[in-house]
This record gives C-alpha cells, sequence and structure tokens, in this order.
C-alpha cells in the first residue's frame, strides 16, 4: 500500500472531507446512501453528492465498481492517513513544523482540559519508553 507521501494526492475540501467520512464510517456505499447521511444535514442534492464523489475517485481518495445500474464507491485512503496528512500541514503552515508550539498555543488558550493533558502526559510518557 502507498503511503501518501510516496504517493501525495490533492488536498480534499470539507465538502469532499464530510463524504469521506460518511464512507470512513459506513463503508462502500451507493451515492444515494451517502447522500442519506448528508443531504439533509447540509442542504445537498443528490447530484452534489456525485459530483464529490466523482472529484473523490480523481483524487484517487476512492474507488468505484458498477453494481447493476449503479456505482458503488469505498474508501482507499485510510482516515489514518488523511489525519496524519493535515496534522503535518497545520503544524507546518501555523507552527513552524513544531508540535511542541501547537500544544503550547492550545494550552495557552485553555483549549486544553484535564483529561486532555492527562492523555497527552500519557501518551509522551509511552513514547519515551
Amino acid at each position: 500500500m502507498n503511503k501518501s507521501s510516496e504517493n501525495p494526492r490533492e488536498r480534499i475540501s470539507d465538502a469532499e472531507h464530510a463524504v469521506m467520512e460518511v464512507l470512513w464510517d459506513r463503508g462502500t456505499l451507493t451515492a444515494s446512501e451517502v447522500c442519506e447521511e448528508v443531504c439533509g444535514k447540509r442542504g445537498w442534492s443528490l447530484p452534489t453528492v456525485k459530483t464529490l464523489l466523482s472529484r473523490l475517485v480523481q483524487k484517487r481518495a476512492i474507488e468505484t465498481r458498477p453494481d447493476g445500474r449503479r456505482f458503488l464507491y469505498s474508501p482507499i485512503m485510510a482516515r489514518a492517513d488523511y489525519v496524519g496528512g493535515e496534522s503535518k500541514r497545520l503544524v507546518d503552515r501555523l507552527f513552524g513544523g513544531k508540535a511542541a508550539s501547537l500544544v503550547a498555543h492550545l494550552a495557552e488558550s485553555e483549549a486544553l482540559s484535564e483529561n486532555d493533558l492527562a492523555e497527552i502526559e500519557a501518551l509522551l510518557k509511552e513514547l519515551k519508553q
């Protein structure tokens, strides 16, 4: 399996990400099934969903295969790969590539709860071992 760093993909828009979330959560679906999940929440129509699915196929984030008169869509980009790439991009763009600066900013702006801090501490201890 290719890693995203070896096979870079185009960035996924916020709208495309909403479609990806449905596919990551539910697996292989038709365009109508994706629409059932997102159209009402976002005020989209089936043609909008089909356009987004087409873009995601072009970006190699999902694959499609015929199933009778309809098409089935499945994610080929793993959620973890997407999150990892977006996280790195955020840290690079806003914090000069320094993750510690991101954590410091979150702590200073009181965006971290006591639970968040405990989880970060546990993760750091685990990484040091």
